[in-house]
């Protein structure tokens, strides 16, 4: 049997649950928008390319970026397809539910901006891993920065598989092309630009997805069946509407204990200790600056995560009956597929830049952080004569090779699941042993990095086994890691030698 669907553009014919389903596919207006689009964002970011002559310059934009600018960029990394297309499909399959977690990511840039930035800003410093180093020592030091390029890598190919998605809806292109198409266009710009490339555009490409997104939710509103008031009240009655859940109930991803502490526990990790968000806050002027933007960037992320939530619940109403049968064929593909299907021309082709622009921010800055805890924490500590013009010179190589290690990961990235949960599962597992790590580090006198070590390994086995081999909730993952790697790693410390020192010390 066929599906008519009453839509213009190009189609084919494809088979959706055990039958023929006609899909529509972007036209022309709307695949000339994107192309734009991309070209635009390629050389815009490629006008910063003769100003990187220093690894400062490369990797902190020579710490001349505005607080406002910092603090979008940092919404823009932590923003990837995953996001866009993934929260809707959370909120259409269950409810508001995850700002349980986004009250989470607020109250942690509190935390972040009270314990880990004024650390970071005692002495020149490129990279999170360097304060481990100082703190600890340099094996340790190594251990974290290993550890985070490894994780990184995964999640990040979870992350760019996500555009495979969107592009093989929209255009009907295969996983390999479309993946390769956006990593080669990302990865050029940042290999000219630098950070202040990654910064400037995740700027403009925020402006692109947030301002789409905004043009869709109001698309979306004009197509629903029913006036707003009515359509909120059917929501509410569905239970769509609901942020709280205070269920005690550990097993349960969503509820509000596991969203306040997961969140908290998950961001103080990601924005204190992983080398994607630290740049962006050593980026700043000053500290004061790099605090500003941390906390600008709270209100930015909650009324973010609400647009996306809300499009989700929209899209649950416009469906109505056949809800249940849209959300079989998986979440994920709920939002882009109504951009394609039922938004107009030109609207279509936006939101699809807009989605892109999302992935093109969050690659560029996973690029440049890799980049530069390669060369920083690894290559530089070997070849410390090296001058600045080689170092620049081999820190854009390395953008190059870290852009096929991605390429090749997203290729490999192909599984079930809501794809934001499985890149935010990949991510916990490291995030509680770094975590656990940095706070020994800045907390305590005693730990030394014999015990540290011990409790980073203890804790990532740990979050490991809860994520393989358990059902526990992504949502525990951090603090529970941290926890063990902590308690261990004082633990072990204290049967050692003893090391009176903190990094309050210094």
């Amino acid at each position: 049997m066929w599906d008519n669907l009453s839509v213009s553009g190009f189609t084919f014919h494809v088979r959706v649950w055990g039958r023929e389903a006609e899909i529509q596919r972007l036209d022309s207006f709307d695949l000339a928008i994107v192309a734009v689009y991309l070209v635009a964002i390629t050389a815009f970011g490629l006008r910063y390319r003769k100003s990187q002559r220093s690894l400062r310059g490369y990797f902190l934009a020579d710490r001349s970026v505005p607080w406002w600018a910092i603090a979008l960029s940092i919404v823009a990394a932590e923003t990837s397809t995953l996001t866009i297309i993934s929260i809707p499909g959370l909120a259409f399959v269950s409810d508001l539910g995850f700002l349980q977690v986004v009250f989470g990511y607020l109250l942690a840039r509190v935390i972040i901006s009270l314990i880990f930035i004024p650390q970071y800003f005692r002495g020149e410093m490129f990279t999170a891993y360097q304060l481990i180093g100082r703190r600890f020592g340099p094996k340790l030091r190594s251990l974290t920065a290993g550890l985070f390029l490894a994780t990184r890598a995964a999640a990040e190919g979870v992350r760019v598989f996500a555009v495979s998605i969107v592009v093989g809806i929209a255009l009907g292109a295969g996983d390999v092309a479309s993946i390769a198409i956006i990593t080669a266009l990302t990865m050029l710009y940042t290999f000219e630009g630098g950070m202040v490339a990654v910064i400037w555009t995740d700027v403009v490409q925020l402006a692109i997805y947030i301002g789409g997104t905004l043009i869709g939710f109001y698309t979306l509103l004009q197509l629903l069946p029913a006036p707003w008031h009515e359509v909120q009240q059917s929501l509410a009655a569905a239970g769509k509407l609901r942020i709280f859940d205070f269920t005690p109930d550990f097993f349960r991803t969503y509820t509000f204990w596991s969203g306040i502490v997961g969140g908290t526990f998950l961001t103080t990790a990601s924005h204190g200790t992983d080398q994607l968000m630290v740049q962006r806050l050593l980026s700043a002027k000053n500290e004061q600056q790099s605090k500003a933007a941390l906390l600008a960037s709270g209100v930015v992320i909650l009324f973010q995560f609400t647009l996306f939530l809300l499009v989700g619940a929209m899209l649950f109403a416009y469906h109505g009956a056949a809800a249940g049968e849209a959300a079989r064929m998986g979440a994920d593909r709920i939002f882009p597929r109504f951009i394609v299907e039922h938004m107009p021309h030109g609207i279509s082709g936006l939101l699809i830049a807009a989605i892109l622009a999302a992935a093109m921010s969050n690659l560029s800055a996973a690029l440049n952080s890799q980049s530069s805890t390669s060369i920083v924490d690894f290559y530089l500590r070997k070849r410390p004569e090296m001058s600045e013009a080689q170092g620049v010179r081999l820190s854009r190589w390395a953008t190059v090779g870290w852009a096929v290690v991605l390429f090749v990961l997203a290729i490999l990235s192909r599984r079930g699941g809501h794809v934001v949960e499985v890149g935010l599962s990949i991510a916990s597992v490291a995030y509680g042993a770094l975590l656990g790590v940095f706070l020994l580090g800045v907390l305590t006198k005693r730990a030394n990095e014999s015990g540290a070590m011990i409790g980073m390994v203890c804790g990532f086995a740990l979050n490991l086994y809860l994520w393989l081999g358990t059902k526990v909730p992504w949502t525990w993952y951090v603090m529970l890691g941290s926890a063990a790697t902590f308690g261990i790693g004082y633990g072990a410390s204290r049967l050692g030698r003893p090391r009176l020192h903190s990094l309050s010390e210094d």
